[in-house]
């Protein structure tokens, strides 16, 4: 009976130790979505726990009549499915600035700028490669508050595909 307790608990213990290492320390790399108007963000995850990240994501705008930035901020919980598959959930917010410039002849008041914030949930799947590459793609609805940016409902829905280097 002590030998069975014993190997059970040694079990426990690798098992909990291979669900550790698949998520890494750092990863760094892009998150390719619609992100509100916004596009591509600079990616970085950090580990918390053996199960908990942070996941910090930066996308900006710049064009002829338009420019911004946009700072997410989530936390996330991760669930190994099997080995190298994880999938993961997680809550945060951010904010955000833009400024649109109408530069025609007849300027008709379409100027306009505005700073928001908005609260975010996050699901999705993630592959963890055994070469330091990390795949994703998660979904994740955004709700703006003091913004036009997500039309007339503060609502945004973003579904993105992430390439992170893990190191």
């Amino acid at each position: 009976m002590k030998k069975l307790l014993i190997t059970g608990i040694i079990v426990l213990i690798a098992s909990v130790s291979m669900n550790a290492q698949d998520i890494s320390k750092n990863a760094l790399g892009l998150r390719l979505g619609d992100s509100g108007g916004f596009g591509a963000e600079i990616s970085y995850q950090g580990r918390l726990s053996s199960t908990n990240r942070l996941e910090l994501d930066l996308g900006w705008r710049n064009g002829k009549n338009y420019d911004g930035f946009k700072l997410a901020g989530l936390y996330q919980w991760v669930w190994n499915i099997d080995s190298g598959f994880n999938w993961y959930a997680g809550l945060g917010g951010g904010v955000g600035s833009y400024s649109f410039n109408d530069n025609s002849d007849s300027n008709n008041g379409n100027d306009y700028n505005d700073t928001f914030v908005f609260a975010a949930g996050d699901i999705g799947i993630e592959y963890n490669f055994d070469i330091p590459l990390l795949i994703s793609l998660d979904f994740r609805p955004e709700l703006g508050f003091g913004n036009k940016l997500y039309d007339n409902n503060d609502l945004g829905l973003d579904i993105a595909l992430g390439l992170r280097y893990q190191f």
